[in-house]
This record gives structure tokens, sequence and C-alpha cells, in this order.
């Protein structure tokens, strides 16, 4: 069974600004770097979009991990989509939405379904291990691009 995973941050920048910030690859990148992550798109291009596809390497659990992840949906500056397509998970799929709540401010929303391979064994390892890394990392990142976007103010 797929765990969901939600965070939420309200963030001092308008929606456009956290909503690219987010689709920088270099920020992803920085975002954590413990795990000394490196990303690579499959245009060449530092910023990604409907339909590109990125592959991350970075170190997790003490092993290096290789994922591939595609845009399947895009409506700038309001959300956007990415899904597994090549890597450790059975389903992964992040869902970032980006709402204005005024006076120049954005409640960005991370939604992330995710579920490990190898059946029953793989459904305790998601909500035991897998669901509360995620989400650690999932709010470092969002602490980061509030960082970085409330600069940009």
């Amino acid at each position: 069974m797929p765990a969901l995973i939600e965070v939420v941050t309200e963030i001092g920048a308008p929606p456009a600004v956290v909503f690219d910030l987010e689709l920088d690859v270099d920020v992803h990148a920085a975002s954590l770097p413990g795990s000394r992550e490196t990303a690579t798109t499959s245009t060449g291009r530092r910023r990604v979009g409907l339909g590109d596809e990125v592959t991350f390497r970075a170190r997790h659990f003490g092993l290096v991990w290789r994922m591939t992840s595609r845009i399947t949906a895009f409506e700038r500056p309001h959300r956007f989509v990415d899904e597994q397509v090549r890597g450790p998970f059975r389903v992964l799929r992040h869902e970032h939405v980006f709402d204005g709540i005024g006076g120049g401010r954005t409640r960005m929303t991370d939604r992330m379904t995710v579920r490990a391979p190898l059946g029953p064994l793989g459904a305790v390892v998601t909500r035991l291990v897998l669901a509360p890394y995620l989400r650690r990392l999932l709010r470092q990142r969002a602490a980061h691009v509030r960082r970085l976007g409330e600069k940009h103010r």
C-alpha cells in the first residue's frame, strides 16, 4: 500500500518565484548537501518543464541511489507533478502546489505518494522507514526554498 506524505510550507515570496525555484535542479541538489546529490536533465537546461526528465544521483542510507523522474503535469505558477520512470521505488509521484495567500506570500504544498517494491515487506518498509525519511527530506528542501525565495523578495 502506498504512503501519502504531505508537507505544507508558507514562503514570503510570490507563487511564480517559488514555482521557478522548485523547477531548478541546482536548487534541488543544493537543498540536501549531505546527500551529495547531482541532477542531469534530458534537455541540458537547469530548469525543467513539461515532459522533461531529470536523473538524480544521491547518497541515502549509506548507499548511492539513482532515480529518473519525468515532469508529467505543468501549470505555471500553480502546480506541477514529477513521477519516477526509473529508480528504486515501485511508485513515486510528487505533486507540487503553489497557492498565493496574499501579501506576496505562497503556500507551497508537497504531496508525495511512495511505495517500495517487495510486496508486504515493502509496505512495512514504506510505513516505518521511507515515509518518515522522505517527510524529513521534503521539510529540509522546503526550508531551503523558503530561504532562497525570501531573499528574492
